[in-house]
């Protein structure tokens, strides 16, 4: 219809205005969000604000509507920028919901994660909170103060405040698959919370939220999921500990007889943080392929490997490690392996290539 907004979205995958593509690349900064701010065709904006560029240069904007943030956990890229630990990268982080709109505006905040639900000290808006269990007991407080909550129950998503509640069943979100894939179920919360503080219509909230099929095209590297030879393959781009966590667990609940896992790790990461990744893998999977990518970052050749095999250490279920050096050559012979029954996760680096590579695979059969 005619009151439909035209949405200007910066990511780390690029800029998309009204669903074009019109720039490449990691666009989560304050630049990409100035550039679509300062766009004519744009009625609303959606920016990914990550740490680097708040740490460069702050957000790119002075005001926000709403605030989202999903999760701190044990944080991602410490020991950069001398932000050496996950409250210091919340401290960060919590800028975007010190800007919310005096008043008007609001913060959408992970009831559940005690770094992220403490940033509504800052909140000069107001706050939605989301969580998996409705008795959270940030939740609880907020919902007994009449406040607006979000939660899982009985296999819907209620939006609960004090005029009534709204319900919308997981079976019709795609993204959750039947409200198996926990991370996605929080993020579809997240995303109602979005849309609950903007005002939008609740035919229009679930309508985005039953039609949205999560894919290479629409989220690139957000647990792509194929069908090759009878296996499930999964591509994603998780490269922190809270990450793959959420992936096993998401993994554990797609029936397979074997699972295998390709995985790098981006060098600038602490030793510590690229071993925990193969320790949480090494007892979620019978066989691991490490391979050595382009994202060394001042490592030296086969440092990274080293400290991923190091993880492996006392794994309790993988039987078979082997090395490859090379993106490709790695998906490449994990995909070769694949037997009828059996799941691969990919953990790609170069998203686009690496995806491309796929599709091409898995349409050739």
């Amino acid at each position: 219809g005619n009151d439909d907004k035209r949405v200007g979205l910066a990511c780390t995958d690029g800029v998309y205005i009204d669903d074009q593509c019109i720039d490449t690349g990691d666009c989560s900064g304050p630049v990409s969000a100035r550039n679509i701010l300062f766009h004519p065709d744009v009625d609303a904006a959606v920016l990914e604000t990550a740490r680097g560029g708040l740490l460069r240069e702050g957000l790119g904007f002075d005001r926000n509507d709403v605030a989202v943030v999903t999760n701190i956990g044990m944080g991602d890229h410490l020991g950069m920028g001398y932000v050496n630990t996950a409250e210091e990268l919340a401290a960060v982080k919590r800028i975007v919901v010190q800007n919310v709109t005096p008043g008007t505006g609001y913060a959408v905040l992970n009831a559940a994660d005690p770094l992220v639900a403490s940033m509504a000290d800052h909140c000069p808006g107001a706050v939605i909170f989301f969580a998996l269990d409705k008795h959270n007991p940030v939740l609880a407080l907020h919902r007994s103060q009449h406040q607006r909550v979000i939660y899982i129950d009985n296999n819907f998503i209620v939006a609960s405040a004090e005029d009534g509640e709204h319900r919308i069943p997981l079976k019709e979100i795609p993204l959750t698959k039947n409200g198996s894939i926990t991370f996605q179920i929080e993020n579809a919360m997240a995303a109602v919370g979005a849309c609950w503080a903007l005002g939008l219509d609740w035919s229009v909230i679930q309508k985005g939220l039953t039609g949205f099929v999560n894919n290479t095209q629409t989220a690139p590297g957000r647990f792509n999921l194929f069908n090759y030879r009878n296996a499930t393959l999964i591509a994603d781009y998780g490269h922190n500990p809270d990450a793959i966590q959420a992936l096993v667990s998401a993994i554990d609940n797609i029936p397979s007889k074997k699972r295998s896992v390709v995985i790098s790790a981006a060098g600038d990461r602490r030793d510590e943080d690229i071993r925990q990744q193969t320790r949480i893998l090494g007892d979620a999977f019978d066989e691991v392929v490490l391979y050595q990518d382009k994202c060394q970052r001042g490592r030296a050749d086969g440092e990274v490997l080293t400290l991923l095999r190091e993880g492996l250490g006392n794994a309790k279920r993988t039987q078979k490690v082997s090395e490859i050096v090379g993106e490709a050559i790695a998906i490449d012979a994990a995909l070769s392996n694949l037997e009828d029954g059996e799941l691969c996760l990919i953990l790609v680096d170069q998203v686009e290539q690496s995806l491309g590579q796929i599709n091409n695979r898995v349409a050739l059969g």
